[in-house]
C-alpha cells in the first residue's frame, strides 16, 4: 500500500508529515534547501497530489513523495 500524507507543518528546523497510518515522521529541513529558504507563507502553500501520495509547492518548485518520510537518506560528503 502506498503511503500518502495527510497533514504537513514545520517547525524552524524541520519539516513533519503526518500519515494516513497515524504515523507522524520528520525530517531535517536543511536537507530541503528551497523549504529552507521560504517564507512560512510559501512553505504552507502546497498542495496534496495524487491524494497524498506527492506534496507540491508550485512557487518553490518543490515536490516530496510521501514514502519519502519514510524511505530518504541524505547522503553525507566524506572525503
Amino acid at each position: 500500500m502506498e503511503c500518502r500524507a495527510i497533514n504537513i507543518w514545520f517547525d524552524p528546523k524541520r519539516i513533519y508529515a503526518e500519515l494516513t497510518d497515524g504515523r507522524v515522521v520528520g525530517m531535517p529541513l536543511s536537507w530541503f534547501p528551497r523549504l529552507e529558504k521560504a517564507t512560512d507563507t510559501q512553505r504552507n502553500q502546497f498542495e496534496f497530489w495524487n491524494n497524498g501520495a506527492w506534496i507540491h509547492w508550485e512557487e518553490l518548485d518543490e515536490d516530496l513523495s510521501a514514502d519519502g518520510f519514510l524511505t530518504f537518506q541524505k547522503k553525507l560528503n566524506r572525503h
